[in-house]
């Protein structure tokens, strides 16, 4: 890589800059020191999120230093919603999801060798600053009309909600994080996306007015939008968190496993770290053969591994394949068959009953005869063992750690049913 504002420009990551070519020379003089900046206001980071963090650890093999900024204070307030005030979480919850972030984002970086990245809090430095030392230092830098001005602050403004001075004020804290760290680390370029811009040029310009002397510089990255017209990063289920424990690794798997092959091919630039040439490779693979769905496996091998380890990476290839007759169900450790089978149509029942009653039960046909129809044509499946007769009930023995059964209609419609009472 020879410059990486060509590379962030080719994978569709740059959608404002201060100064692009100042920039471009900026990174040809480098190393340069950049931070980009997470709120704890939830237990954990989503895919919006991923997107900073892919695009720090890109600057960082660049052969930058980066700084993972995880707002013990700025959480404490939040910034502006689009349409209501932020509920305030307590300081112990805030501190406690520091913690949790921080173990996300620490893995996607370097933190050895000559560009080593560096985890910092905003709490530091503003826990022991008086309010007339806040307003003094830093306030009297703001312009109230500028303020007004930002995006996120006007819609707020001219809204029902309107908005209270704490969340008015969130820009500035933002803006002290840009100064303190260019004091503290030499600091001269902050990422983020562009919905934050306004948060993000209040620290350059607050730079420019304390430090007249210094050149610094703000990157946005673009809002990523589905052909689909849903929101990224979104399911039916909900948010895709990074946690395994609120997003299971299967389900983070399938996320990128079901992409639209309208939106792949940006994925893959903004996600993935294989070549332009094995990307344009996958996005020719697409456009001729797209029931393969290559892209969508490559990436969704690779950002599982990146995000939950190979380990995790195996288990649910393995359960993928095993819940379509490519693998043993009986091998996939109970965990895993979990988080699978909750993705698919499913139901509770407290004992065991005929086949075909499990099957219109959980909707693979929509009658008992129709399920008759399925075994008599040979298309009915129970834990990938074909269906023989129409009055078959399955045996305990069979269930899946003595809990689940995976039905199966013809290659690819999927039940399961989980039996409470076995």
């Amino acid at each position: 890589m020879t410059d990486i504002v060509d590379e962030l420009q080719w994978r569709g990551l740059i959608a404002l800059s201060t100064d692009e070519d100042a920039l471009r020379k900026a990174f040809a003089d480098g190393p340069v020191t950049f931070y980009c900046g997470f709120d704890p206001t939830a237990p954990s980071l989503h895919l919006g999120n991923l997107v900073q963090i892919l695009t720090m650890r890109r600057i960082q093999q660049a052969g930058n230093r980066p700084l993972g900024l995880v707002g013990g204070a700025t959480g404490l307030i939040g910034d502006p919603k689009p349409n209501a005030e932020r509920t305030l979480n307590s300081p112990d919850v805030v501190a406690h999801w520091v913690e949790r972030l921080r173990a996300q984002i620490a893995p996607l970086l370097d933190f050895e060798g000559p560009h080593a990245a560096i985890m910092v809090n905003n709490l530091d430095w503003t826990q022991g600053l008086s309010a007339i030392e806040f307003l003094r230092d830093v306030g009297k830098h703001f312009r109230v009309n500028k303020m007004i001005a930002k995006e996120a602050v006007s819609r707020r403004l001219n809204s029902d909600a309107g908005i209270s001075y704490t969340e008015f004020s969130y820009q500035i804290l933002q803006g002290m994080d840009f100064l303190e760290l260019y004091r503290r680390h030499g600091c001269t370029l902050q990422t983020g996306g562009s919905d934050q811009w306004g948060n993000l040029t209040s620290g350059t310009d607050l730079i420019h007015r304390a430090e007249p002397e210094a050149v610094v510089h703000a990157l946005g990255t673009p809002l990523i939008t589905k052909a689909d017209g849903t929101k990224f990063g979104k399911t039916e289920s909900g948010t895709v968190w990074l946690d395994p424990e609120m997003t299971t690794p299967y389900a983070f798997f399938q996320f990128w496993l079901n992409a639209d092959d309208r939106d792949v091919s940006k994925f893959l630039r903004i996600f993935s770290f294989k070549s332009h040439e094995e990307i344009e490779e996958l996005e020719r693979q697409t456009e001729e053969r797209p029931q393969a769905r290559a892209a969508q496996r490559a990436l969704a091998e690779e950002l599982t591994t990146l995000v939950h380890g190979a380990e995790q990476t195996a288990a649910v290839t393995a359960a993928s394949k095993a819940l379509f007759g490519q693998g043993e169900l009986a091998e996939l450790d109970e965990r895993t068959l979990a988080a699978s089978l909750s993705e698919l149509p499913h139901v509770q029942v407290a004992e065991l009953g005929p086949v075909v009653d499990l099957f219109a039960e959980v909707g693979l046909v929509a009658s008992k005869s129709a399920a008759r129809r399925t075994v008599k044509e040979g298309g009915a499946y129970v834990n990938n063992v074909k269906v023989a007769a129409e009055d078959a009930v399955p045996a305990k023995e069979d269930l899946l750690h003595g809990r689940w059964l995976v039905l199966r209609r013809g290659k690819k419609n999927l039940a399961a049913v989980e039996v409470t009472g076995a």
